[in-house]
């Protein structure tokens, strides 16, 4: 079915400006130091990184970026580096995971007549060369080739804004709501056409995110010369169940005449989406728009302030902090309103709802980085973790765009909060938080927690990934007894200290692992612990004896000193098997250690348990320098919503979180000459690296505040009291 509206309009020009005039302009309207221009957002766009290219603001719902146009795990964000086909710009996108969906609102401009491949999922397309492709924060730009159109894209928090500069020809504009890729499936969509220069309507979706909604009100600069409007139905079992719409605008076009399309969405109405975009948006001036974008970006990148003669390096570090703060994601519009995880309409009254919650990787380091850099939104995220136990009766594992995806084990958002909480950030009701961290903890029926608590594991014969969950659900009940014991609460600090200790019960000291047990307490047969198993989370039992972030002494009790060392050891040391056949999480190996996954990320710093720190700093600093590259393939593993440069950017400060709900911060080796983080109580804390290079890259000695200092970590109070921690550092390990 199509529906034609052809109208004959007049219009003026925009005034046109080709990329490198205009980069240069916003350079000189930045006197003071650009951050943005120093992230390099094709940093993860090939190998195994999973990030994506395009616009976005800080923790934005738009994440307005190119699709290629075709399925599979490389194109999970939906552009894949060594990829040379564009078939769109949709609006939304996950930051570095391993779960296709969203790419919602997708936009192709072209002139006719254009390339359509009919028998393959790519559709309407263009070839495009990264010669004539170019970004920095908040901004993203391509030539497609094809066509002779010049895109540009860029954002605010919830509106995407393009830009396309055209030659002399007949030309159309695209918005296809049909198209679907990897796990994302349409449902229903709606295009309606408001008045010559604008459109509204909303897609929904299925896949990971069962129920998804996605609503948009756009406006064009110019009134489009004719528009078509194709629906195909969508049938389900044989029934019409919706229908899918493409849009397409035509526009005769002068040489060099741009056409901007600013797009606003909402997770509740059209309406919403209305109220978003005339929020945040006046006018057709892309360039206003560009700066606004650099502006939050500088604002929010300047508050780590870096030292070193290293370019690279300083690219890298700017683009791991860009990454931190691409996820999570707005999700409430600017009145308040947002879907819930129940699937009704919220209000989040003086706050802002947030969704794309990857706990199980950000509880890490991501979250306790925020506390020092964005506390204000560490409250408004607690805050939205506690809306979705009131909405549905627990808290989130991995919720976007309003779903509860259920993916990845454990109850993460316990530390989230808990970590919050034990810095006093935010007022949040702290009575009701621990209320949902205890009854999330309690759900008999979730995911094995009832035989956790019975038999104090959870046997691998009665439940998937036992292992795992025994020793993460063991981690976050040691964080519900700190937040319980601080607030005075003794019986159930004490319930939930009994449980962190339940790891204990998988210790086998004949094999010196940590493995799986059945229900009559009989160990699994055969264990081997370089094997890939259903009972461990996308690791093995190498990686996952180390998954005692609250309990490292206890660790080394259960274990032994010697055996803990000498295991240590060989975690770095005894390389796998055969590495053909290491499954597609397990990427930046050292023997065992696979810093593409995150159970692996604090294990190089548990050498502080040992008295061997040096070896802490031996690994820590060859996983900066080899796995973390400026260039497309220069992440060795998913993003993951901001982990894995969470990680990077503490670490080449000189610390990292092992206990992410602990307050303590393991000294490793710091890759910075001088590193200044701002911070929120308007005090600067430093560290200062003395002598360094890559060769020198042991620790010779440690000075706070001038002091010497013969700690192997620092504690929350010292960052924010504002300290300075000096480091002199040498070519050989300082050894005791």
């Amino acid at each position: 079915m199509k529906i034609r509206l052809s109208l004959n309009n007049l219009f003026i020009p925009l005034a046109a400006c080709s990329f490198a005039a205009c980069n240069t302009g916003n350079a000189d309207r930045n006197a003071e130091k650009d951050y943005s221009l120093m992230v390099n957002t094709f940093i993860g766009t090939d190998f195994t990184g999973n990030t994506y290219p395009g616009a976005t603001v800080p923790f934005g719902m738009v994440q307005l970026s190119p699709d290629n146009g075709v399925p599979g795990w490389h194109h999970i964000p939906g552009y894949y580096y060594p990829d040379s086909t564009i078939a769109g710009f949709s609006h939304t996108h996950l930051t570095g995971v391993g779960a296709g969906d969203m790419y919602d609102i997708m936009y192709m401009p072209v002139t006719n007549p254009y390339n359509e491949a009919k028998d393959s999922p790519l559709g309407i397309h263009s070839k495009f060369s990264h010669d004539r492709e170019s970004s920095f924060a908040g901004y993203y730009q391509v030539m497609l080739d094809d066509y002779g159109i010049n895109v540009e894209l860029t954002a605010t928090d919830h509106c995407g804004i393009q830009r396309y500069t055209f030659p002399e020809a007949d030309a159309s504009v695209f918005l296809n709501l049909k198209k679907a890729m990897n796990w994302d499936a349409t449902v229903n969509t709606a295009i309606e056409v408001v008045d010559s220069t604008t459109l509204r309507g909303f897609r929904s979706s299925t896949g990971w995110a069962k129920e998804q909604t996605v609503y948009f009100y756009a406006r064009l600069s110019r009134p489009f010369d004719k528009i078509d409007i194709e629906k195909t139905p969508i049938k389900t079992d044989g029934k019409t169940t919706g229908e899918a719409a493409i849009a397409k605008m035509d526009f005769r076009t002068n040489d060099k005449e741009q056409l901007v399309i600013m797009t606003g969405l909402s997770s509740v109405s059209m309406e919403g989406a209305q109220k978003n975009l005339e929020a945040e948006t006046d006018g057709f001036d892309f360039e206003q728009y560009v700066d606004l974008a650099k502006e939050k970006w500088n604002k929010e990148l300047a508050k780590i302030e870096i030292t070193t003669g290293d370019k690279d390096l300083e690219t890298v570090f700017y683009t791991a902090l860009y990454h931190t703060m691409t996820a999570p994601t707005i999700l409430s519009d600017v009145d308040g309103q947002y879907i819930g995880a129940d699937r009704k309409i919220h209000k989040a009254d003086n706050y802002v709802q947030y969704g794309t919650f990857s706990l199980w990787d950000t509880y890490r380091a991501a979250h306790p980085l925020y506390t020092y850099l964005t506390p204000d939104r560490v409250n408004d995220m607690v805050k939205s973790l506690m809306a979705q136990y009131r909405e549905i009766g627990r808290l989130p594992v991995w919720n976007f765009y309003g779903n509860e995806t259920d993916m990845m084990i454990g109850y993460h958002s316990v530390p989230v909060i808990v970590d919050a909480y034990m810095k006093g950030i935010g007022d949040f009701d702290a009575e009701e938080a621990l209320e949902a961290c205890i009854a999330t903890a309690n759900i008999d029926e979730y995911r094995g927690i009832g035989l956790y608590k019975k038999y104090g594991y959870i046997p691998y014969n009665l439940e998937g990934e036992s292992l795992s969950k025994t020793l993460e659900y063991s981690f976050d009940d040691w964080c519900i007894a700190r937040m319980a014991e601080k607030m005075g609460k003794k019986e159930v600090a004490d319930e939930f200290y009994k449980r962190a200790g339940y790891y204990k019960n998988l210790y086998n000291p004949a094999t010196r692992f940590i493995q799986p047990k059945d229900d009559k307490g009989n160990w699994i047969k055969d264990f081997d612990a370089e094997d890939y198993t259903t009972h461990i989370t996308e690791s093995n039992g190498w990686q996952y004896f180390w998954s005692v972030q609250h309990d490292m002494p206890g660790l080394v009790a259960l274990a032994g000193k010697d055996v803990f060392k000498e295991k240590l050891d060989s975690m770095f040391t005894f390389h796998p098997t055969d590495s053909s056949e290491l499954p597609i999480f397990s990427t930046g190996m050292i023997g065992q250690y696979a810093h593409g996954n995150e159970p692996s990320h604090h294990v190089a710093y548990l050498y502080n348990y040992t008295d061997e720190a040096w070896k802490t700093q031996k690994y820590v600093t060859e996983i900066m320098y080899d796995l973390y590259k400026n260039s497309p393939d220069g992440l060795c593993g998913n993003e993951d919503c901001g982990q894995m440069s969470a990680w990077f950017v503490m670490s080449a400060m000189g610390f990292y979180p092992v206990n992410p709900a602990g307050q303590q911060y393991e000294l490793g080796s710091p890759i910075l000459d001088k590193a200044v983080m701002k911070l929120a109580n308007g005090k600067q804390f430093t560290v200062v690296a003395h002598n360094l290079s890559k060769e020198n890259r042991y620790v010779q000695s440690v000075k706070v505040n001038g002091e010497n200092y013969d700690k192997t970590y620092i504690t929350h109070d010292m960052i924010m009291a504002g300290s300075t921690i000096e480091f002199e550092m040498g070519a050989a390990p300082k050894q005791d």
